[in-house]
C-alpha cells in the first residue's frame, strides 16, 4: 500500500471515529428525532389507510349496487319469459352478463382493498405500539441521563469540596504553625528579659554589699588575719 493510500485510510478512519463520537454525544437527541420522524410517517400512513378504506367502502357500495341490479334484471328475465318474449329475455340476460362481469371486477377490487386495509391497519397498530415503547424508553433514557448528570455533579462537587477542605486544612496548619512560632518567640523574649532582669538585680545587690559576695583574694586574707588576732 502506497503512503498516499495509507494517509487516506488514516483520514477515513479518523473521520469515522469523529462521526462515531458525534453520534455517541448526541445519541439521545438522535433517538428523539427518529421517534418524531416515525410519528410523522405513522401520521402519513394513517392518511393513506384512510384513503384505502374509502376506496374499500366505495367498492363495497358498487358491489352491493351491482348485486341488487343483477337480482333486479333476473326478475325482468323471468317476467319476459312469462310473457313469451324470449328475445327480450335474451337481451336482459346479456345485460345481466355484463353486470356480472362488472361485479366480478368490483369484487376483486373490494377484496384487494379489504386485504390491503387489514394489512395496513395491523401495520399501523404495530407501529403505534413501537412508537409508544420507544417513547417510554426515551423517557427512561432521559431520566437515566439526568440521574447520571446529577450524580456526576455531586461527585465533582464532593471532590472539589474535599480538595478545598484539604487546602483549607493545610492553610489552617500553616496559620497555627505561624502563631506557635510567634508564641515561642514571645516566650523566648520573656525568658531572656527575665534572665537579664535577675543579672541586673544581682549586680545591684552586690554593689550594696547585700547577699552573697564573690570570694576574692583580699577577702580571704582579711578573714584569716581576723582569726589570728
Amino acid at each position: 500500500m502506497s503512503i498516499f493510500k495509507k494517509i487516506m485510510t488514516a483520514i477515513r478512519g479518523g473521520a469515522s471515529e469523529a462521526g462515531e463520537a458525534i453520534i455517541d454525544a448526541n445519541a439521545t437527541r438522535i433517538f428523539e428525532q427518529e421517534i418524531r420522524d416515525a410519528e410523522n410517517h405513522l401520521t402519513k400512513a394513517k392518511r393513506d389507510l384512510t384513503g384505502v378504506m374509502a376506496e374499500q367502502m366505495s367498492a363495497n357500495r358498487e358491489v352491493t349496487r351491482l348485486q341488487r341490479e343483477i337480482t333486479e334484471h333476473e326478475g325482468y328475465v323471468g317476467q319476459a319469459l312469462e310473457k313469451g318474449d324470449e328475445t327480450l329475455a335474451l337481451a336482459v340476460a346479456e345485460k345481466i352478463s355484463t353486470l356480472e362481469n362488472d361485479l366480478a371486477a368490483q369484487q376483486q377490487a373490494l377484496n384487494s382493498f379489504s386485504g390491503n386495509a387489514d394489512r395496513l391497519k395491523e401495520l399501523v397498530k404495530k407501529s403505534e405500539r413501537q412508537v409508544t415503547e420507544h417513547k417510554r424508553q426515551l423517557s427512561m433514557v432521559k431520566t437515566t441521563e439526568s440521574v447520571q448528570k446529577a450524580t456526576s455533579a455531586i461527585t465533582d462537587n464532593f471532590s472539589s469540596s474535599n480538595s478545598k477542605l484539604l487546602s483549607a486544612k493545610d492553610s489552617l496548619e500553616r496559620i497555627k504553625a505561624k502563631q506557635q512560632k510567634f508564641d515561642d518567640k514571645m516566650k523566648a523574649a520573656e525568658i531572656l528579659e527575665s534572665e537579664n532582669s535577675d543579672s541586673s538585680l544581682t549586680a545591684q545587690l552586690k554593689a550594696a554589699g547585700i547577699g552573697s559576695q564573690e570570694n576574692s583574694a583580699n577577702s580571704v586574707l582579711d578573714r584569716i588575719k581576723a582569726k589570728q588576732k
